[in-house]
């Protein structure tokens, strides 16, 4: 069997190699010139072809706003995947005995839920926001590097086949190779016995996910370094591009320590070497490598929803960012002291009590820039005039969530109380309330609020907010219960529950089991209304006449993306009408 994941790995590596070289044959990387700027670096006037119709387009676009969109797309697929696992794993839990998976199916689905939410919707869905709007929040033409920018993309679609291919080749190669069953951490020595080669494709797309993501990291920081117009300076800079900023820098030191981890453990588990064996650097190695990234990861997935609310929240309140200055002061401090925390993971593996008691204060102290935000984001609200549109109901949303999750999270962060409740549904739950409740509700605040830009419609407002309550109502049943699992003992990671009494009290367990359950039918019911709103108002809901569809211009919060659209709107009518796909066939026929 180690042979046979030698030779999978193996040619893995020889197809990227072979990929990578392909592209160097087929593309001169140093002659590119984006296409808005309309010249060379000597002058020279350059004409360009319209875009290509059809999936060409698609397939071969450098367009920041047609790669935005990619994302946006993928990121959507993906969080329909990850949420149809936790349905499952919801469903599965409703009786102690299990009502639908056997525990190896329950690994499974438990293990690609964790990675599909955080990798393949976490980043992804912000890399839309980011490659869509930033560089016309800062007047560019496009990205520092437009090419690299779909390399990054395009190198996300196999890394989520790697990630899901156990699933696809379980029953082709007869269970030789299953998805993968380590949970979304890959603790070892469990990542390193499973001789299952769905592992090593799993680490292998995790690997590539993570090359996608540095490569984003550096054209967001190249372009926001040197393509900003000549009147956005460091001092009027919006948020949002503060903490994309910030979130890049995050990543260029935080996931390539997770790539180097990974191939460590792949080296471990095809080489027999010795990286996280007890002889060698030991298992508690891997846990400070994952966490050392783990926990950045955290700040890297919530920094760009926080930029988000920061941005999208005063629009609807009629006043301007309380505080903006200790806002953008709060993101870098949060990006410095995210590297400090990571051992607070570890209190109970038995590390010296001196060192968690440090990472306890620094996991603490950590909490002080999230309070200056949330406090200005309520003290923007204060005596503003507010409007409860479907983005501003989800930023209040992601507050009140992100208030909760915190709370819990600074409980945690005391080591008593964790030595408690670590590996308990409190965790669990503790962390849904920000990665679900915070920054899926800045995801559904950012994609409502311009839904206007980037489809030229408008959707359906009965619609988005009852996505709003349902969502709201479903992530507060489903967490809080977990909460409240975790209080009674109840482990995390189980399939089935059938326990002694001394453990947890079992009837106890089972109603908040049951309830949590409700409560993610209930969010699950939420997610659906909002596929249907999104793609029945792409393609039929009402035309958007004006630039401005949300009555910014009146308190001075016309930002420059809203500008830009309505030029686009502008120019359209000069041209006719057209929308931009016809108004490229146009442009094909006339060059024939």
């Amino acid at each position: 069997m180690a042979a046979g994941d030698l030779v999978l790995t193996g040619l893995m590596a020889v197809l990227l190699v072979g990929i990578a070289a392909l592209l160097t044959r087929i593309e001169n990387w140093r002659s590119y010139t984006p296409l808005a700027g309309g010249g060379t670096a000597t002058g020279e006037t350059v004409v360009h072809r319209e875009k290509p119709a059809g999936i060409v387009r698609w397939l071969t676009t450098v367009d920041h706003k047609d790669i935005g969109l990619l994302y946006g797309v993928y990121a959507v697929i993906a969080f329909a995947v990850g949420g149809i696992m936790a349905m499952l794993i919801r469903l599965q839990l409703v009786t102690p005995g299990g009502a639908l998976l056997g525990a190896n199916a329950y690994n499974s689905i438990l293990t690609s839920h964790g990675i599909t939410m955080l990798f393949l919707f976490g980043t992804p869905i912000i890399a839309a926001f980011a490659n869509y709007f930033i560089p016309l929040l800062i007047g560019a033409d496009d990205m520092a590097f437009p090419r690299i920018n779909a390399i990054a993309f395009w190198l996300l679609p196999p890394a989520a086949l790697l990630i899901w291919a156990g699933f696809f080749l379980a029953p082709v190669t007869e269970n030789m190779i299953e998805p993968a069953q380590t949970a979304w951490t890959m603790y070892t020595p469990l990542s390193v016995e499973q001789t299952n080669p769905g592992v090593d494709l799993m680490l292998l797309g995790l690997h590539l996910s993570g090359v996608a993501a540095t490569m984003g990291a550096i054209n967001f920081i190249a372009t926001v370094f040197t393509e900003r117009a000549e009147e956005v300076t460091w001092a009027n800079l919006d948020i949002f591009s503060w903490t994309i900023l910030t979130q890049s820098a995050l990543i260029l030191f935080a996931f390539p320590l997770l790539g180097s981890a990974i191939v460590m453990l792949l080296l471990d588990r095809n080489l027999a070497t010795t990286f996280f064996a007890v002889e060698g650097g030991g298992p508690l190695l891997w846990q400070h490598l994952f966490w050392f990234f783990g926990h950045p990861e955290v700040y890297i997935l919530v920094l760009p929803p926080m930029g988000l609310v920061s941005l999208i929240l005063p629009k609807f309140a009629g006043r301007k960012l309380f505080g903006f200055k200790f806002v953008v002061y709060s993101t870098l401090a949060i990006g410095v002291l995210s590297f400090g925390v990571w051992a607070h993971h570890m209190f109970s593996t038995g590390m010296d009590p001196r060192l968690r008691a440090s990472f306890m204060a620094v996991s603490l102290a950590i909490a002080i820039p999230s309070a200056v935000k949330t406090f200005n984001w309520i003290t923007t609200m204060w005596n503003g005039r507010l409007r409860l549109t479907s983005p501003m109901l989800f930023c209040i949303g992601f507050i009140s969530n992100f208030i909760i999750g915190g709370v819990t999270g600074v409980f945690l962060a005391a080591i008593p109380v964790d030595l408690v409740l670590h590996d308990t549904y409190y965790v669990v739950g503790h962390f849904h309330y920000i990665v679900m409740g915070a920054i899926g509700f800045a995801a559904f605040a950012g994609i409502y609020y311009w839904f206007p830009v980037f489809t030229g419609r408008m959707y359906q407002r009965t619609l988005g907010k009852a996505h709003f309550w349902l969502s709201m109502i479903g992530t507060n049943v489903t967490f809080f219960a977990m909460l409240a699992l975790g209080y009674l003992g109840m482990p995390r990671r189980y399939a089935t529950y059938q326990f002694d009494g001394a453990i947890a009290p079992l009837a106890q367990v089972q109603t908040y089991h049951l309830l949590a359950t409700v409560g993610a039918v209930l969010l699950f019911v939420g997610q659906l209304i909002f596929v249907w709103n999104v793609v029945q108002s792409w393609l039929e809901g009402p035309k958007v006449e004006d630039g401005d569809p949300w009555d910014l211009e009146r308190d001075g919060m016309l930002d420059r993306e809203f500008q830009w659209f309505d030029r686009k709107l502008e120019t359209a009518v000069t041209d006719g009408g057209e929308d931009e796909e016809q108004s490229a066939l146009t442009g094909a026929r006339s060059d024939d």
